[in-house]
């Protein structure tokens, strides 16, 4: 495919991609707000937008690369104290994180969404902002976005880059026009050396490895509190965290853990879908089978009841991660019982907290094959041995621990990527 053609696809499905965008909003809100910024015309943000000073623009899609990103933004607001970062993002969901993140340093960090691609919103989007430096975020590569920084003298650079199998068979399907973006690209920051030479292969003219930025991401004092608050509420009961699952996954997890046996009276299973737009999906599957549900959002600061006789807990907050690690004795880290490629679980290892995969971990394939290699994780074949190796672990102390200890030698040893990735961007930054 030409780039032609990928931009007339976009013109032609435009009138569905709003409909689409309207639709989601019914149970997202966020994604009826900030519309003319989608366009690449003018938002809330706007009225900062003027270029006074350097802006530095960080791209981070959803909610996984934009904690991904927290380190780097860091980083560069202190290396560069005249500049700003703008922050752009594709989901309510990675916004409301970035604002989480951020807020504290005010107009240093603006936000805004990401125009969709085509020539004329990234042409209207880049005459407003002016970045010094188009910095995308893991595995986001937008073909007019590129051409666009290209035209406008706005170098790019992809960073914490990964790319797994499966999307390099997909980029290969698309030819020329992934050939061309790649080709343009000017620093690729790959997470391994696997991701550089799938990279490479696409034409990418510059890759270095500086490993994972994630691994940089130090839990706040304050989520860890929280963490110690979520504990309590629980009454120090054995707790086994199901973080970040995805459609499909809650049900078999429900179902192995009703069925597992040897099931402490008190243990208690956490769940925490990764789109809050499931929330009350997943309660209801919990009540269906007859389980007792408290949700985080219920719990108040002091309450004295805790979750009192309740079997599941449901995680229906926003942001609050690193705090259910610290709460959990055990985690399963969701999207790899079904084929969905996985999720992070470098959060759960910085933590020193044990970790169970499923076999489908593609997305994250080095990280979860080295952590099982470290003693950090274990994997497992299906939902029923997920349930029985949590049961083992909170029967276990001595395990725990062992596999605790193990994590926190698997993160800290990965820990750098950030300084190395700076000193790569201050070349292009100038």
């Amino acid at each position: 495919m030409t780039r032609w053609l990928y931009s007339l696809a976009w013109w032609l499905a435009m009138p569905l991609v709003l409909a689409r965008l309207w639709w989601r909003g019914r149970r997202e809100p966020g994604y009826r707000t900030h519309w003319a910024e989608r366009l690449g015309g003018a938002g809330p943000a706007a009225a900062q937008a003027a270029p006074a000073r350097m802006t530095l623009w960080v791209h981070a899609v959803s909610v996984g690369e934009t904690r991904a990103a927290e380190p780097l933004v860091e980083a560069l607001l202190a290396a560069y104290p005249e500049a700003r970062i703008l922050l752009t993002h594709m989901t309510p969901t990675g916004r409301a994180t970035g604002k989480a993140l951020f807020g504290r340093h005010g107009e240093r960090v603006l936000q805004s969404y990401l125009p969709y691609d085509t020539g004329f919103m990234v042409g209207r989007f880049l005459r407003r902002w002016q970045p010094r430096l188009c910095i995308l975020m893991e595995t986001e590569v937008w073909p007019n976005l590129i051409a666009g920084c290209a035209k406008a003298g706005v170098p790019v650079a992809l960073v914490n880059a990964r790319l797994s199998e499966r999307s390099l068979r997909r980029g290969r399907r698309m030819g020329a026009l992934v050939g061309e973006a790649a080709g343009a690209i000017g620093l690729v920051a790959a997470q391994t050396e696997a991701d550089a030479t799938r990279i490479r292969s696409l034409g990418a003219p510059r890759v270095e490895v500086t490993g994972s930025i994630k691994f940089d991401v130090v839990p706040p004092q304050a989520a860890l509190d929280k963490g110690a608050w979520l504990r309590a509420q629980c009454g120090g009961r054995p707790l086994f965290l199901c973080a970040s699952t995805r459609e499909g996954e809650e049900a078999l997890v429900l179902d192995a853990w009703q069925r597992a046996s040897g099931k402490p009276a008190d243990a208690l299973l956490a769940l925490v879908p990764r789109h809050p737009q499931r929330f009350d999906e997943v309660e209801k599957l919990a009540a269906a089978r007859g389980l007792r549900v408290a949700r985080r959002s219920a719990l108040e600061d002091g309450g004295s009841d805790g979750i009192g006789a309740a079997e599941v807990l449901l995680g229906d907050s926003m942001g609050e991660m690193f705090a259910y690690y610290a709460a959990c004795d055990c985690a399963f880290i969701g999207g790899s019982l079904m084929p969905l490629g996985g999720q992070n679980l470098i959060e759960a290892c910085a933590l020193g907290k044990p970790v169970l995969l499923g076999e489908h971990t593609f997305n994250f394939a080095d990280a979860s094959e080295e952590a099982v290699r470290a003693g950090a994780a274990l994997r497992v074949a299906d939902a029923d041995a997920l349930a029985a190796a949590a049961l083992g672990l909170l029967a276990d102390g001595a395990a725990r621990a062992a596999m605790g200890a193990h994590a926190l030698a698997f993160a800290g040893r990965h820990r750098g990527a950030t300084l190395r990735t700076l000193e790569l961007l201050r070349r292009l930054i100038g």
